[in-house]
Parts: structure tokens; C-alpha cells; sequence
């Protein structure tokens, strides 16, 4: 484990634990206030984000915005992170070899934020933090507690994008979220 963010993110950014390294253009190792109460954690970076190197600014991202926009969350005060730093090819889910050699930077970056609640955004996050028993569809939208932090699963973003029926329930997700960030 690292203590400091400058140790952690310079090792992730030359990480080749797993075959991802030899695809990536950007390690997307995370962004916004790390001192924040509330962290969102995705699955792996598309596109986008490969080029960018910043987590959440395809479509997928620009929709999550929006929904902060609607709800009063200010991104800038928020952590957001992925389960994988590095891209899949072709936006394939992360295999669980990959997910098992990134989990410790991401493990790390909770430890070093230590966030009150954690939003986990889809079904890849969902069990690679939590349980590999459960499925999002039947867990989103419930509070599960781990080792002292709230998690609050639902939908990711990209899923919203293929099935508009979702988007009620991450807005019904993301409100909940924010209630309970004000008690």
C-alpha cells in the first residue's frame, strides 16, 4: 500500500500487472477532491477516456453529468474512479485477471479519500467490490455496508444509454445518495 497520492499514481501510470498495459494510451487513474465524502467507481475506461486520461467524459460521462447537474452534485467535490485503470479492447468488460491486478490501486485510493459513501456504477464494480453473488438489477438502489462505508449500487451511465427505461432508477439512485449525504 502507498501512503501518498504522488507514490500511488506514479506506479499505477506504469503499472503492467496485466495484459491491458500493452493497449492503453492513458492510464486513467481518477479524478476530482480527494477529501471527498462521496466516490463513484465505474467498470474500466472507454474510449474517451483512454485518449483523455480523465475517467467519465464520453457519452456515458456526459450523461452522469447531467444528472449531477439535476441533482445539486458538483463533480469537482466528488472522487471518481474505475474498477480497471486501463481500457479494455474494444469496451469488452474487464476480464477478472485484470480486475484481481488493479483492485489494490483502487483499494489504495478509498484508503487514502475515505469517502462516507461509495456509488458503484454497474454490475462490474458492483461485484468486484462487494460480492460476486450479486447482480445490479436486484441490488440497485439498496444500502450495503462494508468495513464502515456506505455503498449504494446502480446502473452505469452506458447501460442508461442503451435502455432508457434505467434512467428513472439511477435519478431515483443519485437522490437517495444526496438525501442521505445531507443527514
Amino acid at each position: 500500500m502507498y501512503s501518498n497520492w504522488e507514490e500511488l499514481e506514479k506506479n499505477c501510470k506504469v503499472c503492467k500487472k496485466c495484459k491491458l498495459c500493452k493497449t492503453r494510451t492513458n492510464v486513467v487513474f481518477g479524478e476530482g477532491n480527494k477529501n471527498a465524502d462521496l466516490m463513484f467507481i465505474g467498470e474500466g475506461p472507454g474510449a474517451d477516456e483512454d485518449y483523455s486520461g480523465i475517467p467519465f467524459v464520453g457519452k456515458a460521462g456526459k450523461l452522469m453529468n447531467m444528472a449531477f447537474q439535476g441533482i445539486g452534485i458538483n463533480r469537482e467535490e466528488v472522487y471518481i474512479a474505475n474498477i480497471v485503470k486501463c481500457r479494455p479492447p474494444g469496451n469488452r468488460n474487464p476480464q477478472d485477471d485484470e480486475v484481481d491486478a488493479c483492485l489494490d490501486y483502487l483499494r489504495n485510493q478509498v484508503i487514502l479519500i475515505k469517502p462516507k459513501v461509495i456509488v458503484l456504477l454497474g454490475s462490474i464494480a458492483l461485484k468486484a467490490i462487494l460480492s460476486k453473488d450479486l447482480g445490479i438489477t436486484k441490488s440497485r438502489g439498496k444500502w450495503f455496508n462494508k468495513n464502515g462505508i456506505l455503498y449504494m449500487p446502480t446502473f452505469h451511465p452506458a447501460a442508461l444509454l442503451r435502455d432508457d427505461t434505467k434512467k428513472i432508477y439511477f435519478w431515483k439512485d443519485l437522490k437517495e445518495v444526496k438525501r442521505r449525504m445531507l443527514l
